[in-house]
Order: structure tokens, then sequence, then C-alpha cells
């Protein structure tokens, strides 16, 4: 006997998920007799439909030859209401009614069952129905029930917790569990458990994916007492979230298939019938001569169209969907008859939604970000609204990879209970431990942020950290140890910042990656595509999300727009984000009193250490880097390094430099790096005693820094400024603002000094103290060394894991 135990047809009419409710389908649209043909054409030698607490999908094709009657029972624990489901097998209509009135308490259910001898199985035991299960209801479970499901559309982790458990179990457990509930179990020799699978189909698409294989053929023996002592065979195929989103997609393309008679168009309209081929089993795909010669007349038609100027998303939606498919002709070629079991069905049409909501989140993102550059205010707004009908597309799969994270933590605490295993302090055991997914969209940049993740990602790896970091780049590097790059699926670039690029993630591909690896915290470095990512992902998968706060973005759009109004903007939605997280990273006191000012609440905000390569940044380096530019032992070299862009006050720097240099023949100014106010600056500075170097990488900037005199870095809007660091680490004293994170970074009157923020004359006097007398520069440069020698990149990065380990939830570590 070959059977799927757990199958449900049209007759199960209360849908679970949101998104079915709000289209007002059933849960299930397949007729009965389908069923009947599919399981059969799939190797079934018997074939049962378990509706929920209805017996008309199985009565209806009772007359057939190996049909069996059952259902699936939805009961109660009485006290907390918590809902458990189980398998009544081969039952009659007569019992059937009995168990309707039985099934409000578990405990008189499965006393009913006992009584008349029926056969019964709890399906999915380990998933949290109405989310009240708890450990405590588990173990009554495994008091009252002989016979358990290996469920085939849920979580494989699921499945696998019960092998473990059900092996774990022995009789000393089992009277622990009967004394601690207060229960004697009915069953004989109940730490001996016996496990059956189903598919749980409710689409027809995966009807024998899951099955149960007995020795008998005699329909009768399924009766309680006949099957004690019997071993079944077990074939249960793995599912993914990508299985249980293609069921749903495959419900609602049913319903609405039915309730708008499209079934009549399949033949003339290519989408319908690539939509019928992939949502819906009996569909060969075989048409008549005249209805192929219809469908190359409409793809014909369809290539003479232009993408639609409206941004409704439902003209949107039927033209890039049409593209799609006259772009890839062979997925309408695509074999679905019932017989033919494809399971890279579903991957394909995961491929195909991705590729679909791609193009339309192109589009959507290109407007929106186009009308924020414009201050188009009312027309954002009307674009995100347009955009979050994109919502409801890709639904089905926020639906199915949430589903597939509830009750993570539920079976490993079951499996401790069982053998009365001590839950370990979290992050001990090797196979309990953080990890990590931080997203960032700057990594392959030439900023200090940039270089502190690479650096992380480097460190993690070298101390065995689980820390990986995800990133959006169109570059074709390759992905390094410790980081997973997407390719973006589109490319904004800033009118005011050309060479700062905004990358669109691709959503789904991220969210599944980050659901298949098994991450237990998410990270983002920055509130733009990656971070609204990163807040998506850690909200489906039911993850705690911290955020590191290191950029001043409102300080920025007011100084390259000189809008007030958008800095306005940019922080209301700054703080709106940032309320989302769980814990925030700030890398100063500075910066988290700004937050806190702004309304963000304390307890979030975390100030996490910062550190720098002492070794790779070092006086040592110091090999006269500047002789091939100027004489440079008549010289006191000031050093800029960073972004060459307005919002680093680089002006003042400008006028403050030109005043000095005709004061002081001996000065010269180095700038490393690039930016938008690159050419500005130069011309400002032609006549004057000045070298731009552009960026410098490898041994050539430690060379730099070292072979310099004095670091100056004139910003007021950076919440850290790591080159700050790396000035001192290199023997230089600094010349930074009393405004943003820098200051926090070094000793006044020690390692440099304090200017005040936006003040040219302040920054003049501070760099015209160290051309009168170049002994203070060169006292300062040991000092400066000398504070650097406790602020070791690995030090730092060490503690910020600690950090990482204090904030997790106490259960983190049974999330793995």
């Amino acid at each position: 006997m070959k059977i799927d135990l757990h199958v449900h047809s049209k007759y199960s009419k209360r849908p679970s998920e949101w998104i079915l409710k709000k289209l007002g389908c059933p849960e299930s649209f397949t007729e009965p007799l389908d069923i009947y043909s599919i399981a059969r054409e799939r190797g079934m030698t018997h074939v049962t439909i378990s509706d929920h607490n209805s017996i008309e999908g199985a009565l209806e094709i009772a007359h057939l030859p190996g049909v069996i009657i059952s259902e699936e029972v939805t009961t109660y624990f009485p006290e907390e209401g918590c809902k458990a489901h189980v398998l009544a097998v081969n039952i009659s209509e007569k019992q059937h009614i009995e168990i309707q009135k039985a099934r409000e308490d578990i405990f008189d259910l499965v006393t009913y069952f006992h009584q008349e001898n029926i056969f019964h199985i709890l399906a999915h035991q380990l998933y949290p129905v109405n989310d009240r299960l708890t450990v405590d209801h588990v173990e009554k479970c495994l008091l009252l029930f002989k016979n358990f499901e290996l469920n085939g559309a849920r979580n494989n982790r699921e499945n696998s917790c019960l092998i473990e458990i059900v092996k774990l179990l022995n009789r000393e457990t089992i009277n622990r569990l009967s004394e601690k509930h207060q229960y004697a179990p009915l069953i004989q020799s109940p730490e001996q458990k016996i496990l059956f699978a189903g598919s749980d189909d409710h689409s027809s698409l995966n009807i024998a994916r899951s099955y149960t294989e007995l020795d008998m053929d005699e329909i009768s023996l399924l009766t309680l007492r006949d099957m004690e002592g019997r071993l079944p065979t077990v074939h249960s195929r793995h599912a993914s979230p990508k299985t249980m989103a293609h069921n749903i997609y495959s419900i609602a393309w049913q319903f609405y298939k039915n309730r708008l008679h499209l079934q009549k168009y399949a033949a003339k309209d290519p989408l319908i019938r690539f939509l019928d081929q992939s949502l819906f089993v009996g569909c060969n795909g075989n048409h008549s001569i005249r209805s192929k010669m219809y469908s190359l007349w409409a793809a014909r038609n369809y290539r003479k169209q232009k993408q639609p100027i409206s941004e409704s998303l439902t003209d949107l939606l039927r033209f890039e969907a049409n593209r799609l498919i006259r772009e890839n002709r062979d997925i309408m070629q695509r074999d679905t008859k019932a017989s033919s079991f494809e399971e890279g069905r579903e991957e394909r049409w995961f491929n195909w939604i991705q590729q679909l909501s791609s193009r339309l989140m192109i589009h959507f993102s290109d407007h929106l970000m186009d009308h924020v550059s414009g201050a188009n205010v009312f027309s954002i707004f009307h674009t995100i609204g347009s955009a979050g009908g994109l919502y409801t597309l890709l639904a089905p799969y926020f639906i199915a990879y949430s589903q597939f994270s509830k009750g993570r933590e539920l079976g490993e605490s079951v499996r401790r209970s069982v053998s009365q295993q001590q839950s370990p302090r979290y992050g001990e055991a090797h196979n309990e431990r953080v990890k990590i997914a931080h997203l960032t969209d700057t990594l392959y940049e030439i900023n200090g942020v940039a270089k502190t993740l690479q650096q992380q990602a480097r460190l993690a790896a070298e101390n065995n950290k689980d820390y990986t970091l995800i990133t959006c780049d169109q570059d074709s590097l390759g992905d390094q140890r410790g980081v997973k790059k997407f390719e973006p699926i589109g490319t904004y670039e800033l009118p005011e910042y050309p060479e700062l690029k905004i990358f669109y993630p691709p959503l789904l591909d991220m969210l599944d990656y980050c659901q298949r690896k098994g991450f237990n915290q998410i990270q983002s470095s920055t509130p733009g595509p990656l971070g609204l990512a990163a807040l998506a992902i850690a909200r489906i998968l039911k993850l705690p999300i911290s955020g590191t706060y290191h950029t001043a973005i409102p300080q920025y759009v007011q100084i390259l727009t000189g809008s007030r109004f958008m800095e306005e903007l940019s922080w209301k939605f700054i703080l709106w984000y940032y309320d989302q997280l769980d814990t925030i990273y700030v890398p100063s006191k500075s910066t988290e009193n700004e937050l806190l000012e702004k309304g963000i609440h304390g307890d979030k905000i975390k100030v996490y250490p910062r550190g720098i390569d002492i070794e790779q940044f070092h006086p040592s380096k110091r090999n006269g880097f500047f002789k091939p530019f100027f004489n440079a032992d008549e010289r006191i070299k000031f050093l800029y390094v960073g972004r060459v862009s307005k919002e680093k006050n680089l002006d003042l720097l400008v006028n403050a430099f030109k005043r000095l240099s005709g004061l002081s023949r001996v000065a010269h100014l180095t700038v490393v790096g690039d930016g938008p106010y690159l050419e500005e600056m130069k011309n400002d500075l032609n006549d004057f005693p000045c070298l731009f170097t552009g960026y410098l990488e490898g041994e050539a900037l430690p060379a730099a820094y070292a072979s310099s005199d004095v670091f100056v870095f004139p910003s007021t809007t950076d919440t850290f400024g790591n080159v700050v660091l790396e000035a001192q680490a290199s023997g230089l004293p600094v010349i930074v603002t009393d405004q943003g994170g820098p200051c926090e970074n070094m000793i006044p009157e020690k390692t440099g000094f304090l200017v005040h923020g936006g003040s040219q004359e302040s920054l003049f006097q501070a760099m015209k103290v160290y051309a009168d007398d170049i002994s203070i520069a060169q006292k300062m440069s040991k000092a400066a060394r000398a504070y650097m020698e406790n602020r070791s990149f690995k030090k730092a990065f060490l503690e910020t894991w600690e950090l990482f380990r204090e904030t997790a939830p106490p259960d983190m570590s049974t999330m793995s």
C-alpha cells in the first residue's frame, strides 16, 4: 500500500494565510476526482482526502477502488486554547459526526479514538498552528499519541528534530513526563513512536511528494489495533519556502481562473497559458495548430507595444510579464501533466517572479529617486503607494519564508527537555553560535566604513566567527572569504554625487540565501536599499536586527542640496528606520547624544569600540614619499585624507591654507582622495603648494601618512572619522573640529588640536601653530602613536563581537 495520508480538496474552505483570506478563496481548490487521478498516476495504490473537519471530499470519490475516508481534525488543549491537527484515517460517516463533538478537547478526542479503534496520526506536531504551542504541549502530545507525521509541506528542520526526539525517548522519560503532566498514556509502549508521511498538499502540485508505504493491501486493516507493531516506510521529500509559496500562488490562480472563467482564454493568451502551466497540474500545454498560430500572432502584437506611460501596477505587470514570456520561449514548452512530478517547477516559478518583480521595482525605484532628487513630495508618496502593490505580488514568498521561521527554537527546547540536557550559556557550544549576516551597500568604496567592514570580515574568518558580509555591486569582483555579493537588479546615479551609485538589491534572492544559511542575527550598515532589505529579511525570518549609524546622512543631504526641507525629510526617514531596529551601534558619544536628542530610545543605543591596524599604519613607514613632488625636508607637510566633497568643509581648509601660505613659505598641503569637489578645489589652489594624489592604495597610503607632519580634518559631519585614527597611528598630530565623532578619538593639546566647527579662523590658527614651530608637531607625534598603541583593530573587533553576544535575545542559542 502506497498512500499520501495528508491531502486537501476544495472542501477545505477556511484558509489560514491572510492573503487567501483577503482574496476570499478557500485554502484548496482541487477537485476530489483530480486528487484521485493525480495520486494514482504518481504511483499511489490507495487514495485518501483529509480535509479540515470534513469528509465531503473523500465521500465524493468513495466509490472508486482503493479510496479511504479520512479527515484532518482541529482540536484544542482546553486550558490554553492551543490548536493541534490530528489525521483520523479510515473512518465512517457516523464516526465523523462523533469526532466533531469530541474535538473541542484533545483529551476527549484521543479517548474517543481509542474507544472506536480509529487509526490516527498527530500532524506537523512542532508547527505552532495558532502560535500558542509550547514545550509543555509537545510533551503532552508525546503521552497522547503513538503516531506522528513527517509533514511534506513544512520545514524539514521540524521533521529532523522530531526524528531525533523520537530516538531519545525511553520508558524513564515517559514516566517522568507522565508524572509532570499528571496524565497516564492510553497507548501501549508509549516510548515507541511510529512515523508516517503525508504531503499536506493544498494545490494539487505536490500530491505524493511525501507518502507512506505499508506492507498490507486491505483497507480494513487500517485500524488502531491492527497498526500496532507495523513499521511503515516513509518517503518524504524536503519542502522549502519556495514550495509553500508556489502552492499559495497556485491556489490564488485557480480561484481567479474559476471565478473569472479564464480557462477559455488559455489557448489565445500567452500569459494565461503560462500561468496555467506553471500553477495548475493537468494542463499539458498541447493546443491546436489554430491556438498556436494565435499565440504567435499575439506575441508579434505584444512586441509592438511600448512600456505603458502609466505608473499603474496592473498595466506594468501585464506588460513586463508578457515581455518575460517572449524572452524565454522555452518556459512555454514544459510538460506539466499530472504524472510528471517536477520539483524544478517551483524553482523556475521563483526565478520568474524574481525577474518580474525586479523589473517592476526598477521602474518604481527610478521614479521614486527622481522625485526625491527633485523634492516632488506628492509624487514621492504617489510612487511609494503604487510600488506598495508589489508587496501583494511577493506576499506568498514573504508568508512562506515567515512560516518556515516559526517555532525555530521550539523543537530544540523539546529535545533538551526530553534528554534533560541543560541549556549551555549562549554561544558556548560550537554549534550554538552567533551567526551574523551583515548587509551593506558600502564595501568596495574607498572610505573608512568600507575599510572597517573588510577588516571585520578578515578578522572574523581568522578568529572562527560566523560572520558574512552581504553586499550588492555591479563590479565583476567575485565572492571573497566572508563576503557574499549579489548582482543588483538596477542602478541609480545621484545627480549631485555622480561617483556614488545606489544599487537596487534582489530581495527574494537575498531572503532565500539568508534562510538557507540559517543566520540568527541580521545587521545593517546603512539605511539605504540594502538596509531596507535587511529590515525586511529580519522581519520575515523573525530574526533580531541591529544597525550601525556611521554616516550623518541628513547633514550630507542639506550640504549637497542646500535644502532644509530635504534635510528634515531625511531625518524623518532616518529616525523611522533606526527606530525599527532592536539595537543601534554608534561609533561615538556625540552620535549617541544626537540620536537621543532626536527621540531614539537610549536603551537601543550601544557605543561600540573602534580600532585601527596599528601595524599597517606606523611611523616606520616614513620614507620620503613626497620627495619626487617637492623638497619635503624644507616644508611642514599638512595632509588631508578622505572624500573630496563639500560636506567635509574643505572650502574652509582651502581658505585657511591660502592665508597660511601668505605668511609661511614652508607650508605644504597634500589632498589624498577623490570626489565631486576635487576639480573646484584644484582650481582654487592652483597657484599654491598643494599636491592632489587621488586615491592611494596598498603601502602608498601608510607611506603618505607617515611622511607627513600634521593631519587636518575640518569635517563636522563625520560620526567617527577612521582617518583620524590612521593618522595618529602613523605618528601624526591631528587638527579636528569639536563636532562629530573625530574629537572623541584624540587627546586635545596632547595628540592634536580641537578647532571650532565651521570656523575658518580657528582652523587657520591651529595650522599656524604647527607652521611656526615644527617641534610642537614632533612632540605630539610620539603622544599620538602612544595613544593608538591600545587601539588595535583586532582588540576592537573582539570587544564588538562580545557586544553582539550580549545584546542577543536569551533564546538565540536555540535558533541555529
